[in-house]
């Protein structure tokens, strides 16, 4: 089983760090328990954003009833999150030749220090409290013997960020860069990754290009996933093929991991909002077949969409059947069908990273 903490009192700091805020809060029983702290990231001056980050979990630790057991959060990479070290960071260009920045605060705040990827803090958050005890749920619910423990997480946003949770332990790497989605092959173009397929970048340059308009006034995705339903101004044509050419690309990436990991599949990250233009689309892609090994499918287990009612129910239908025991009178019974269900955050990318960042820390203090 998964590690929970809705029940412990001790409080854990956390930090959402953007390109260009940083939002402080702070945890207890996997809940937020005060108003979040923001402040300007000033990520092209190093002393500036330290002293920042520093300052914002000052203010943060000052409305507490009593003092945080540790600090823990999701912080771009590259990075050796393990020694909490930061490396060339494109959008904090600040950071440089590799930061201290947990031994730092360590030395200030007097408690552990955890830094994480947000994919996989994510990841290990719906595994926690998501998406993965939601489909168990179901499926006790439903008589089904069969229970998930492994999840790859995608976030779809600015990139294309990833995550992996085996056995209900979160997956680090040796080289803490395990789960890095965006470096997977871009089926539709297999020259690039397939970050550029599938992010809001990726989702506006194709609606450029399909309606016609110049790159710089294509749409936010929220509003194109507007024009796709028929409900905003704009070419409806091109909005909907957009995101088909974005979750065809994501997909593919989602089915290579899968491949690796047998287990189910969350979504997060701005985009996700839209699933209901692109994730039809994003399973048959998992479901893909290879056209020139006569059919031969893309994945072992077949992928149902877990936001669909008719793919939920065929995911949690058994298809069990009795054999004979050779040489005994027993009879066993025997699901010779391998699936996988994909969804979308059932916590919300942000409260999933906060829990996944809380139950890290708690994890490694117990």
């Amino acid at each position: 089983m998964p590690v929970r903490f809705d029940a412990d009192p001790r409080i854990v700091l956390t930090l959402d760090a953007g390109g260009t805020s940083f939002r402080f809060s702070a945890i207890q029983g996997n809940r937020r328990i005060v108003e979040p702290v923001v402040t300007p990231s000033d990520g092209d001056q190093l002393d500036k954003c330290l002293a920042n980050i520093v300052r914002g979990f000052e203010a943060v630790r000052e409305r507490l009833p009593e003092p945080p057991a540790a600090i823990s959060f999701a912080f771009p990479g590259p990075a050796d999150y393990p020694a909490g070290i930061i490396g060339e960071l494109p959008n904090l260009h600040a950071f440089r030749g590799g930061v201290a920045l947990g031994p730092m605060l360590e030395d200030h705040f007097g408690v552990r220090v955890y830094i994480n990827n947000d994919g996989d803090l994510f990841t290990y958050g719906e595994a926690i409290a998501g998406i993965l005890p939601w489909v168990n749920g179901l499926l006790e619910e439903s008589g089904s013997a069969r229970r998930y423990r492994n999840l790859f997480g995608v976030t779809l946003g600015t990139g294309l960020g990833g995550g992996l949770v085996i056995d209900n332990k979160l997956v680090i790497g040796d080289n803490s860069i395990a789960g890095e989605a965006w470096l997977l092959r871009n089926k539709l173009n297999p020259s690039i990754n397939a970050e550029e397929g599938a992010c809001i970048r990726a989702v506006q340059r194709s609606y450029s290009e399909l309606a016609g308009v110049p790159l710089c006034e294509a749409p936010e995705p929220k509003s194109l996933f507007a024009i796709a339903m028929g409900s905003g101004a704009g070419d409806q044509t091109a909005a909907c093929e957009a995101f088909r050419r974005m979750g065809t690309v994501a997909g593919d990436a989602i089915a290579q991991a899968l491949t690796l990991i047998d287990g189910l599949a969350v979504i997060g990250g701005g985009i996700s909002a839209a699933h209901p233009v692109f994730l039809g689309r994003l399973v048959e892609a998992v479901n893909d077949v290879y056209p020139a090994s006569e059919g031969r499918r893309r994945l072992i287990a077949r992928a149902f969409n877990l936001e669909d009612a008719d793919g939920r129910s065929g995911f949690l239908q058994a298809s069990a059947r009795e054999v004979n025991v050779p040489g005994s009178g027993r009879i066993v019974r025997y699901d010779a069908e391998a699936r996988t269900g994909i969804g979308v955050s059932r916590l919300g990318t942000s409260e999933a990273i906060a829990v996944g960042a809380y139950a890290f820390a708690l994890d490694r203090l117990a």
